[in-house]
């Protein structure tokens, strides 16, 4: 989607000490998140970089790819190059079977 310049992860790839950087909308990620992912909103990402590690796998998602895909063109940008993008973001998360908790209660809806 984005080319060589944009790494990207599948869910399956997605290691358990991988740090998940979530950059939905709050209503999104009150939706439905994975488990221990860590919520920074991809407008709010200029002004809270200092917050993304620099050390370590870093994976990147939304709802499809698109937003974190230029997340992880900015970091990359920026001085950052652990971060990879989630293909197919929180969808396909999903529908990989990985597990969506819910801050809400009520269904996800990705």
């Amino acid at each position: 989607m984005f080319g060589p310049q944009v790494p990207s992860v599948t869910p399956a790839e997605v290691g358990d000490d991988a740090y998940l950087l979530d950059v939905r909308e709050p209503d999104e990620w009150t939706a439905g998140h994975a488990p221990g992912a860590h919520h920074l909103p991809m407008m709010e990402i200029p002004a809270r970089m200092a917050e993304v590690p620099s050390d370590g796998e870093v994976v990147v998602v939304c709802r499809s790819g698109g937003r974190s895909g230029q997340v992880v063109s900015y970091l990359m940008g920026n001085g950052w190059d652990n971060v990879r993008n989630l293909d197919g973001g929180m969808q396909s998360w999903a529908a990989s079977g990985r597990e969506v908790v819910s801050e809400s209660g009520q269904p996800q809806v990705l």
